[in-house]
């Protein structure tokens, strides 16, 4: 292999999954460069300097390479793959005849750009009858999701390519991308006297250095400023009355909410000058160009449901949906999950709305998934419904999720959990089987996030490394699992392989036949890897599920395929899309939509609904100026969880890649450590109710006073060069609770912990 060759593929390290070109060794194994790819369609040669370290990730030193099974004494022995499928297929029946299938769960579904391995969970799901599934969306987006269906239908994204008002809340794009070319995009409307920058946030983070307008609001008290911008907007009549009498329902009784909000005081209680609202609100009036993003910063604290609706009507009042340079609802590939909540119970609650509930404590479940911070209390129950076991796929909740002593005696407590992951994880370390998966640089792979609007790409990453010898694509993992469950008889698929043989029209004319068999509709995914992915290149067999998802864009919005450059009707054009996707290296347009067209309005009336009852009576429960209680031991808020340039998520555990000289520090305004008798660089015991922490000090007057920083990321358990253990940085969740979560989703309150410093 020429180490000269530059190859295509993508960062892992965030939602942008930045399309880029790397280098590898003469080894064939370890990536030396990494560039920016600018024939990629999104990114478009774009990335940040996180990239360059993704063979951090690729080599760690506690990459898995041999099956392990748990030993009565709870060390691990390496057995053969043979004899780990039959057994994991048995314990995982056994718990499914003996309990029911319902007293399994399965958490994960596939690491950042790392998703089509979850894509053939689904298949395995239905054989073991599991009702219940949950991610780390379940810990931040849940309600976000939950209001995007009940006022839209659909999940929204802002144009900042082309807005005249951008507002960012509770995010920094500058570190944390989460959009496509996020610096670049920041700094260009930045720049820009024509356009205008809001930026909602505690921190004068370096995107809110950007802003022409920097709402420095009071941690936690972000919904107050957004009603009053809105009040403002409703009570001096600059909302697009004609639009909304047009295109929403429900209007009348949130316009009169807004129009009783006392502007001034909720503006003074959320620490910003009623000059700086009335600014605000002047620009989204000006305009229905208007793109809005939200992020952790207030998803994952108190209010965060209401927070989020608030948001979802800065771009609908001034009638900004499905405008050009506004916001839009994305289209394009997504991808499904291990189960979806099929068996799950529903309720119907006072406002007349049906849910799902968990089975134990009734926890609301949004898109089929379980709130995260519920998941112990539905196992460390005697509870006939308690869980039993687990999967856990290319996820570590263990370390990623709230309450890790609490998580961690929920594990335990469970009769059998099976882990499939590239390295040994802090929840790996719990497990009674772990299945050691080949890494996303050594497989086909893809992101099911839906990007943009109104060109939408999708980018297959051909396998880019060999496979790690001992370790298995999840495709293959699964499809093994599945001939263990013995759910189709030797052969029964060989007239589907011999379509598959003949080419892709016959294939597809003998998979519309097949499909009409509910035993092939439910097992699809598992269906098109052994038939089809035989016959695609190695290096792309794991693409095959993707079929199914191109036929379906054919069938479903044909005019979009044709107006990104794709040719064809019916089936022809499910395969030229298919086609074009295994074809191109770096990404391809998959749709090109118009601002306003069909696709944006998914509710059976054809409008928005304004009016969420839950919503509503928050609304008035603003005027009570609650906020959760921070008494004497606890004076400090602790931001549990921040974006630098040198931390990310743990899927790179190995600490080494982090350049910068305090990447696990504190940050602490200097009045506080001043006050605190703190030195900058020196130590401090961070204590919450949940736990305690040494920590280094930096001073930072970026933050306000009374608020504290901890990055991301840390707190992994990894092996030094002679192989001991050691750990970097705090691991966050240590110090969480799980009873610190929103009422309606359970969304945990990461970015609002009560917290105390004291000198070391």
């Amino acid at each position: 292999m020429s180490t000269e060759e530059w190859r295509p593929t993508a960062c892992n390290l965030c939602y942008a999954n930045c399309g880029v070109l790397v280098r590898l060794d003469e080894s064939g194994r370890n990536i030396v460069k990494v560039r920016g790819d600018r024939a990629h369609p999104g990114s478009q040669g774009y990335t940040c300097n996180k990239a360059a370290q993704i063979n951090y990730y690729q080599n760690g030193r506690d990459r898995l390479s041999s099956p392990l099974r748990r030993r009565p004494d709870g060390t691990f022995e390496a057995v053969s793959w043979e004899t780990a499928i039959v057994e994991v297929a048995a314990r995982l029946e056994g718990i499914r005849d003996t309990y029911g299938g319902d007293k399994l769960f399965y958490y994960g579904g596939g690491g950042q750009g790392n998703h089509l391995g979850g894509s053939y969970a689904s298949s395995v799901g239905p054989v073991l009858q599991a009702s219940y599934s949950s991610n780390a969306l379940a810990q931040e987006k849940s309600g976000l999701a939950w209001l995007n269906g009940r006022m839209l239908r659909g999940s929204w994204h802002g144009d900042f390519d082309t807005c005249d008002v951008a507002i960012i809340i509770g995010k920094n794009p500058w570190q944390s991308n989460g959009m496509q070319r996020a610096r670049i995009r920041m700094r260009d409307i930045g720049r820009d006297p024509a356009r205008t920058l809001i930026v909602m946030d505690p921190r004068r983070t370096e995107t809110a250095e950007l802003a022409d307008i920097h709402l420095a609001v009071k941690p936690g008290r972000d919904v107050w400023c957004i009603a009053a911008i809105l009040g403002h907007l409703v009570q001096t009549e600059r909302h697009a009355r004609e639009w909304l009498a047009e295109h929403a329902t429900g209007a009348e009784r949130v316009l009169e909410q807004l129009g009783d909000v006392p502007v001034a005081d909720y503006a003074a209680f959320a620490g910003i000058p009623l000059a700086q609202i009335e600014q605000a609100a002047t620009a989204i009036a000006g305009t229905d160009r208007i793109a809005v993003t939200e992020d952790l910063g207030i998803e994952m604290a108190p209010n965060s449901t209401l927070c989020t609706y608030l948001n979802i009507l800065l771009f609908l009042l001034p009638g900004a949906f499905a405008a050009p340079g506004g916001t839009h609802l994305v289209t394009g590939i997504t991808g499904g999950y291990m189960v979806d909540g099929d068996g799950a119970e529903e309720v119907v609650d006072g406002y007349g709305v049906s849910w799902q509930k968990t089975p134990v404590t009734g926890a609301r479940m949004i898109q089929g998934m379980m709130p995260c911070n519920s998941i112990p209390e539905e196992i460390l129950t005697d509870h006939p419904n308690r869980f039993r076991g687990a999967i856990v796929e290319s996820a570590n909740p263990l370390h990623s999720l709230a309450d890790t002593r609490r998580f961690e005696a929920a594990l335990d407590a469970l009769e059998f959990v099976v882990v499939i992951d590239v390295a040994m994880t802090e929840t790996a370390q719990l497990a009674d089987y772990v299945l050691p998966a080949s890494s996303t640089f050594e497989k086909c792979e893809a992101t099911f996030y839906p990007q943009e609007f109104p060109e939408n790409f999708f980018h297959l990453r051909r396998r880019l490394i060999d496979p790690l010898p001992g370790t298995l694509p999840e495709a293959e993992i699964y499809a093994r699992l599945m001939e263990a469950l013995g759910v189709f008889e030797p052969g029964e698929l060989d007239e589907l392989a011999r379509a598959a043989e003949a080419g892709y029209l016959v294939y597809a004319e003998a998979m519309t036949e097949a499909l009409a068999s509910p035993k092939i509709a439910t097992h699809l995914n598992y269906v098109l890897y052994r038939t089809l992915g035989a016959t695609l290149p190695d290096d792309a067999r794991e693409a095959a599920s993707l079929w199914a998802n191109c036929h379906q864009l054919a069938a479903t919005i044909p005019d979009h395929l044709r107006a990104a450059g794709h040719k064809g009707e019916g089936l022809a054009l499910g395969i030229e899309l298919f086609e074009k996707i295994l074809a191109s290296e770096s990404g391809v347009v998959l749709l090109k939509g118009e601002p306003g067209d069909a696709t944006q309005w998914r509710r059976p009336d054809g409008k928005v609904n304004l009016l969420v009852g839950e919503m509503s009576d928050e609304l008035d429960r603003l005027a009570e100026y609650r906020m959760p209680e921070r008494d004497d031991a606890f004076p400090m808020l602790l931001c549990a969880g921040e974006r630098g340039s040198y931390t990310a998520n743990t899927i790179i555990r190995d600490p080494g890649w982090m350049q910068s000289n305090n990447p696990d520090s504190l940050s602490v305004h200097p009045a506080d450590a001043a006050r605190l008798g703190l030195a900058d660089a020196g130590s401090a015991r961070l204590v919450t109710k949940r736990g305690e922490a040494v920590v280094q000090v930096e001073f930072n007057d970026r933050m306000q006073e009374g608020s504290i920083s901890l990055p991301n990321g840390l707190g992994t358990v990894y092996p030094d060069a002679a192989g001991r253990p050691m750990r970097t940085g705090v691991h966050l969740n240590e110090l969480t609770d799980l009873q610190d979560r929103d009422p309606w989703v359970g969304t945990p309150w990461h970015k609002h912990v009560r917290a105390r410093l004291e000198p070391v």
